[in-house]
């Protein structure tokens, strides 16, 4: 046996040691990439933006209390009105010819009362001299008594007639606008049939459609509308009116907000935008919902240490909004959450971070 064949066997015994401990030597693993983000408190206050109409505080249908032919109108829809003025005239001829027998009726029960007091006053000296019975001036008393009556009612129908031939006019009540018209000249029109619509001036409101989830909050809310003609502008305003039915269609509630400071550039109509700002108490960090770690004992968070390691923290959700997570307590300002694959991590996880924002 040669040198070479000795040795043959220790070579091939020293390299299969040598391949032993190559296999059992350790693989030194890379840190795991994870995507974090800085924690960052806020104030709880909720802002929501609802967009409305502004609309008068106080709108009437404006009718004649007779009925008629209309001849004239003489506003128009956006005319500005007075107090007292004439919007509108009806043929008045029918009125004028009650006002006249009214009259009548009254001259002819005046003189009446006038014949049966003279023949009482006669019946009654006659009886003082013997000439006429109690029984006749009994009678005369009643017929005295009848004409009185008959010239009161006169008088009552003449007040009445000469009212109506005033309502010939149809007047304003109020200072305003003029927002709708519903009666032409020519037309007949009937006792309460709507003529024109005003709007009174004063108070200007803003008219706005509020879902279920703000119901309860509406009243307490800090309200602020802006006018789309001018968005920089912010008016604040009052809640007056919450509709204690919702809408058959929207499912909403409608609220009025009376706009304080509104000025002639705030006009009906306009579509303005009502901010509602709901306060809130302590100050919150929105965090993603896929932060968010719930393994049976509460919601939690990885939060990754300055030595770059995991750590799970137990966290308090105040809400749950579409797409985060509004946490109260449990990190502090500046932490480093991680956002996603938190399912697959464990505590004291070394790790390698890419920081979201």
């Amino acid at each position: 046996m040669t040198a070479i064949s000795r040795s043959l066997p220790l070579l091939v015994g020293l390299l299969f040691l040598a391949g032993c401990e190559a296999a059992t030597s350790p693989v030194e693993v890379p840190p795991r990439p994870v995507r974090t983000q800085a924690v960052a408190f806020e104030d709880a206050s909720t802002h929501r933006d609802f967009v409305g109409v502004v609309a008068p505080r106080t709108e009437s249908d404006l009718a004649f209390r007779v009925a008629g032919k209309m001849t004239t109108r003489l506003v128009d829809v956006g005319d500005r009105v007075e107090a007292g003025a004439v919007i509108a005239r009806l043929d008045a001829q029918d009125l004028d010819l009650q006002l006249r027998s009214a009259e009548a009726e009254f001259t002819a029960a005046k003189s009446n009362l006038a014949q049966a007091t003279v023949d009482l006053d006669r019946v009654g000296k006659l009886k003082a001299r013997g000439h006429a019975t109690a029984a006749e001036f009994d009678r005369q008393s009643l017929v005295r008594d009848e004409a009185d009556a008959r010239l009161e009612r006169a008088g009552r129908a003449l007040d009445l007639a000469r009212r109506q031939a005033g309502y010939a006019e149809l007047r304003t009540d109020a200072a305003g606008v003029i927002t709708a018209t519903a009666a032409e000249p020519g037309q007949v029109v009937a006792v309460g049939q709507p003529v024109a619509t005003l709007a009174r001036l004063g108070a200007s409101e803003v008219v706005i459609a509020v879902p279920e989830d703000w119901l309860a909050e509406v009243r307490d809310a800090k309200a602020m509308v802006s006018l789309w003609s001018d968005r920089d502008r912010q008016l604040p305003a009052t809640l007056r009116e919450l509709s204690p039915q919702a809408d058959a269609a929207t499912r909403t509630y409608a609220a009025r907000f009376t706009i304080e400071g509104a000025d002639e550039s705030v006009a009906f109509g306009m579509t303005a935008t009502v901010t509602l700002t709901r306060e809130g108490g302590a100050p919150v960090a929105p965090l993603p919902l896929a932060a968010i770690l719930n393994r049976g004992d509460g919601p939690s968070v990885f939060v990754v240490n300055d030595t770059d390691t995991l750590a799970l923290k137990p966290v308090r959700v105040a809400a749950f909004t579409e797409d985060s997570a509004l946490v109260t307590a449990g990190v502090r300002e500046g932490d480093r959450v991680v956002t996603l694959g938190v399912q697959k991590l464990e505590p004291g996880e070394v790790v390698r971070t890419t920081a979201l924002r």
